[in-house]
């Protein structure tokens, strides 16, 4: 599903974090300001979603703290920055994503 914007809800869904969790953490990260439309809902980027995906995977999975989360997330950025296009490393977590769904099913 490829939309300009999402939802907290639909981020919720598609990364498997918590609303909560997700506005905690825009506190805490700079990386992650989703803009606010004029009801002031958040509205979510494909950015944001990599983004949120990023900390997800640092936090929940390797679990670092958040400091450790904040100075990892920096140097992960720093060293993709030099390797595959953001369009290729998107469709690699989705295909991650999907073969996660496949290995959770069998």
């Amino acid at each position: 599903m490829k939309k300009l914007y999402y939802s907290i809800g639909e981020v919720s869904k598609l990364t498997d974090v918590k609303p909560h969790v997700l506005r905690y953490w825009e506190s805490l990260f700079v990386q992650l300001r989703p803009a606010k439309n004029k009801a002031g809902k958040r509205t979510y980027t494909e950015k944001d979603i990599e983004v949120v995906l990023q900390l997800k995977e640092l936090i929940k999975d390797q679990k670092f703290s958040t400091a450790g989360a904040q100075k990892a997330y920096d140097k992960t950025v720093d060293d993709q920055e030099q390797s595959l296009p953001i369009g290729v490393k998107r469709e690699l977590k989705e295909i991650r994503h999907f073969l996660n769904t496949l290995l959770n099913e069998i």
